[in-house]
């Protein structure tokens, strides 16, 4: 990504993210791969209603007829009709490919299946050598600031290139919301450099980089663990001095399970809202669970579109 700050303040929490989608200028193209699911459908019909977005739904011929009642109720909504699943997956990453689209959006397809033409070497959207993540943004109640986190669903254990990459999708995503310099907490459970945790030697080198411009504006700090990169009192009562400490903005997880476990537990019991965002495509791709609300469909749409 390449993204410039938008005008204005900082991200101050979805409502925020929500206006500043809805008043884009120009309104961005959405290509949505098979919307048969509800959750899926209300998305679409709610931007298309208000004028937030334009759609071009690809879906397969046995399900087109409820794609195509939406379009007639609405204007700013193309349908195309493939022969089934995989191939409506297939025209859906062309259309994006080919300009027609700004943003690719899951429906009621599976993960794998989107992302078998997405990935596909000679036809999909991620560039030779580019990095695959997933960036999610949430608010949870007990914090002051929006939280941008990275990876909860792609990169398993990522080496020293893929958290590079983690960094400079969630510092471009902080600047194109409106944060001029991100702080951003290596997430471990100490805040001690352990040579048992190599990610942790890395942790150091990127610290060291970040200092040196590599990622643009931002504050880069760690090892540390969820509560002190987010609680000021944590920090000060283990004498961590480090202006990140209490602050953060993002949080870089280790390994996956560690990421989505902390996607899973704020968004169960704190109730937490999120919006996620696969990065390094040369379109956002936004791949929402098919059992998500369509409110949480709509916020990884707004959060996709304004990158």
């Amino acid at each position: 990504m390449n993204n410039k700050p938008l005008p204005g303040r900082e991200l101050t929490g979805f409502d925020d993210l929500l206006a500043r989608f809805r008043t884009m200028t120009p309104k961005r193209r959405v290509v949505v791969v098979c919307p048969t699911d509800e959750p899926t459908r209300a998305v679409v019909e709610q931007c298309a209603a208000e004028g937030s977005a334009e759609f071009i739904l690809t879906v397969e011929a046995d399900k087109a007829e409820m794609v195509r009642e939406l379009a007639d109720r609405h204007r700013g909504i193309e349908v195309f009709v493939a022969d089934d699943i995989d191939a409506a997956a297939a025209l859906g990453v062309q259309l994006v490919r080919e300009g027609r689209g700004d943003v690719l959006m899951k429906g009621g397809i599976n993960t794998d299946r989107l992302l078998r033409p997405v990935l596909n070497k000679e036809h999909g959207l991620l560039p030779p050598g580019q990095v695959l993540s997933h960036i999610t943004l949430t608010k949870v109640p007990a914090y002051s600031k929006m939280l941008l986190f990275a990876d909860a669903a792609v990169i398993p254990a990522p080496n020293d290139e893929q958290f590079r990459a983690m960094l400079r999708y969630t510092i471009d995503t902080e600047h194109a919301l409106g944060n001029p310099c991100p702080r951003v907490a290596l997430i471990h459970f100490t805040e001690k450099v352990n040579q048992k945790f190599e990610y942790t030697l890395t942790y150091a080198d990127l610290i060291k980089e970040a200092a040196e411009g590599a990622f643009g504006e931002c504050v880069v700090g760690g090892p540390m663990d969820v509560k002190t990169a987010c609680d000021l009192h944590s920090a000060e009562i283990k004498g961590i001095d480090s202006p990140v400490a209490g602050k953060a903005d993002v949080l870089i997880f280790p390994i996956l399970t560690a990421a989505n476990t902390f996607y899973k537990t704020v968004s169960f019991f704190c109730d937490a809202p999120m919006a996620g965002v696969l990065c390094g495509t040369t379109a956002p791709v936004v791949i929402p669970s098919r059992a998500d609300h369509d409110i949480s469909k709509l916020y990884s749409l707004a959060l996709a579109c304004l990158l």
